[in-house]
């Protein structure tokens, strides 16, 4: 028994030491996990997109949540139509229903969708429907940038929200005048795009930048063999298919996009002065600079006395304002922010001066404007 024992440890060194040898190994060759990005997560294939599409349509069956026809001639409009195309002649008659509601339809084409294929749609209301709760979409055609009919939509309407009312208190949560039909729209026309008979193809990449671009062709060269891919500019790389290149060129995109680079950015900070929400990028860097911040706080109190006169008197009771007005002007921050390396010491030193969100914003934007700050600010 002992002498297996020690069989076993001396199997458990060797593993670990192997172990710890593939690691080293592999941090010394692969790029770092964290930075790199397959090229399909950074960029698009040209013609591989999806198409939008959108319709006009009429939900019905509401339970008293429709459109008002006086207030929406479109709907009653649409509504007489309908029911003409239907047999039921309606042009003369004063028609007063709210289970009706006139509705935008919208839905996505999903590339090479073949004809028969269901998609997703979404409905909202165009007039002053309260809530689409319950209601059915009739027949509607869905058409795209070109005018022509591609899917056909229509089924029971499923709402996010609801709302309530009574005669002295209503209840609305979230939004019941917009909803989703699963699988309600039908694909009618299929899309004339040929993958296969392509000699040329565009890979768009969704954040533009010439460093990742020229990484992205360098990349596809050396897993084909041949200089077949040429970055055009920071957002377009162009592949050519070799003329010997006989094999599946689906079989070759999937290689292609599974292939690791990792991306180059600009420095950056975005700024939402809405919400107080500040975001940096890794290689935003400021010089060395001294910054004070202080505030100047203005509080004003009333507190109104109430004069009455004495009991019998001839007199009336009476409102005397009084205002207290203060000003608090709070100790000037100085403190320095280092020449910085990283992304850390840079927030680090900002959050040293013990400042909120919008005060640093303010602070950020003065540090661009002295020249500190080499990184581009934008704010949305």
């Amino acid at each position: 028994m002992r002498h297996l024992g020690e069989k076993i440890s001396g199997w458990i060194k060797r593993l670990t030491l192997a172990a710890v040898t593939v690691t080293l190994v592999s941090g010394q060759t692969l790029p770092s996990a964290e930075a790199a990005s397959r090229i399909k997560d950074i960029a698009d294939f040209e013609g591989i997109r999806e198409n939008q599409l959108i319709g006009y349509g009429l939900v019905v069956g509401l339970n008293g949540t429709g459109d008002s026809l006086n207030n929406s001639p479109f709907t009653q409009q649409s509504l007489q139509a309908m029911l003409e195309r239907l047999g039921v002649n309606t042009r003369n008659t004063a028609l007063n229903t709210d289970t009706v509601a006139a509705v935008m339809v919208t839905a996505n084409l999903p590339p090479f969708a073949t004809q028969g294929t269901r998609i997703d749609v979404n409905v909202s209301a165009l007039g002053d429907s309260t809530s689409l709760q319950g209601g059915t979409l009739l027949v509607t055609p869905l058409v795209g940038a070109d005018g022509e009919v591609y899917s056909i939509a229509q089924g029971s309407v499923a709402i996010g929200g609801f709302s309530a009312q009574a005669d002295a208190a209503s209840v609305v949560r979230g939004v019941p005048t917009a909803g989703r039909i699963a699988n309600g729209g039908l694909v009618e026309r299929e899309l004339d795009f040929k993958l296969a008979s392509l000699t040329t193809l565009r890979l768009a990449l969704r954040n533009p930048d010439l460093t990742t671009a020229r990484r992205i062709a360098l990349s596809i060269n050396e897993l084909i063999g041949l200089p077949t891919a040429e970055p055009l500019d920071p957002a377009t790389v162009r592949l050519d298919l070799p003329q010997q290149f006989d094999g599946n060129i689906v079989d070759l995109l999937t290689d292609i996009e599974q292939l690791i680079v990792e991306p180059d950015l600009a420095a950056r900070i975005v700024i939402d002065e809405n919400s107080g929400i500040i975001v940096m990028g890794q290689d935003v860097k400021v010089s060395m600079v001294a910054v004070a911040q202080g505030n100047l706080t203005v509080t004003i109190a009333e507190s109104p006395q109430v004069s009455q006169p004495l009991p019998f008197a001839n007199g009336q009771t009476a409102i005397t304002p009084r205002s207290d007005v203060g000003v608090q002007e709070d100790g000037t921050k100085l403190a320095i922010v280092p020449k910085t390396v990283t992304l850390k010491q840079l927030v680090d030193g900002l959050n040293a001066l013990g400042i909120g969100p919008r005060d640093m914003i303010s602070i950020l934007q003065a540090i661009k404007a002295s020249g500190a700050l080499q990184a581009e600010i934008e704010v949305l």
